[in-house]
């Protein structure tokens, strides 16, 4: 298992040396950030010093070299739009990314188990049916027009929900959270439910195909032989084998949550590192879209790593051939 873990580890590394190579060279040609910066009465001597302070005369491999140097010590940079630094901005706007991440990911994680045991149990049955149906409109609809439909309903029509914020917070040291005041959760349900629903279907779908294919096994057949009730067959047996191939979703589908919650986070004015992306993106802020693309390739290869590691506790197998390849 160490070996196992080395290896992961040193993957992970290449992974995200790569990642900051592509995001630092393709950065370079996403517009000049002096014109985001300076104003139009800026003189071309004004340009050219400001141009030199920030380093975009030096060559690209002294740039580069002098990012990478500033990134392995946990330094991003200082932002060309707000004048802070990079890392500074990220921590500020984690907690609210993390939190409607989390949201998100339980309603898909939850709903969507719940939903796809029930539709291969009772498949004939209205109920299944309509599931399926809700989870075709789940995949089939953009993420930012479910998001304008939930506002219009919950909260033009109805009154409900708020349509944007993220409501009172609590700071907790450096950390901010929403679960502990009522308008904070409130703020919570609208943009959680829009960002987990096409997970929610994916995981549906998934879970009531394996549990169908599951429930055609041969060991299946043979605990119901065994007298075993039919909870315990469905729960004990064949709910855990389905799950080995969710753990893999669920997983990947954390990452996709926290990278792609940029249009969510748009649509309604949640103050995460999403939004912080997006105005990056509009103002030519290099060192925030940098920052940020190689945060989210960290999560994925973090939870990559985790989704391996619950592999070998989930499936005996692994185990098995994780000791021998040791």
């Amino acid at each position: 298992m160490l070996a196992f873990l080395l290896r992961r580890v040193i993957q992970a590394a290449a992974v995200l040396a790569v990642v900051g190579l592509i995001a630092f060279s393709m950065f370079r040609f996403a517009g000049d950030p002096v014109n985001q910066i300076v104003g139009p009465d800026t003189t071309v001597a004004e340009r050219a010093e400001i141009r030199k302070n920030l380093g975009l005369d030096d060559p690209v491999l002294v740039q580069f070299a002098r990012y990478a140097g500033s990134v392995a010590r946990g330094q991003f940079g200082i932002s060309y739009q707000f004048r802070q630094p990079v890392a500074q901005l990220l921590a500020e706007r984690m907690p609210a990314t993390l939190e409607l991440a989390l949201c998100a990911t339980v309603f898909a994680l939850v709903v969507g188990v719940l939903m796809g045991v029930y539709c291969a149990l009772r498949r004939d049955s209205w109920l299944a049916g309509l599931f399926q149906a809700v989870s075709l409109i789940g995949i089939s609809l953009p993420t930012f027009l479910i998001g304008i439909l939930l506002i219009y309903l919950f909260s033009v029509t109805l009154g409900w929900l708020p349509s944007y914020g993220r409501g009172d917070t609590v700071r907790l040291g450096w950390w901010t959270t929403g679960f502990l005041t009522a308008s904070g959760l409130k703020a919570l349900i609208l943009p959680s439910v829009t960002l987990g629903l096409f997970q929610m279907t994916l995981i549906m779908r998934l879970v009531r195909a394996e549990m169908l294919e599951v429930l055609r096994t041969d060991y299946i057949r043979f605990a119901r032989a065994r007298g075993l009730t039919t909870r315990a067959v469905h729960l004990r047996h064949a709910l855990k084998n389905t799950l080995v191939p969710v753990i893999t979703i669920a997983g990947l589908q954390l990452g996709s949550v926290i990278a792609f919650s940029i249009i969510t986070e748009t649509v309604f004015q949640w103050p995460g590192m999403g939004l912080l992306f997006v105005q990056a993106v509009q103002n030519v802020d290099i060192p925030i879209m940098s920052a940020y693309l190689l945060l989210v390739a960290l999560i994925f290869v973090t939870i990559n790593l985790v989704v391996d590691i619950l592999y070998t506790v989930v499936d005996p197998r692994l185990r098995l051939s994780t000791g021998r390849a040791a």
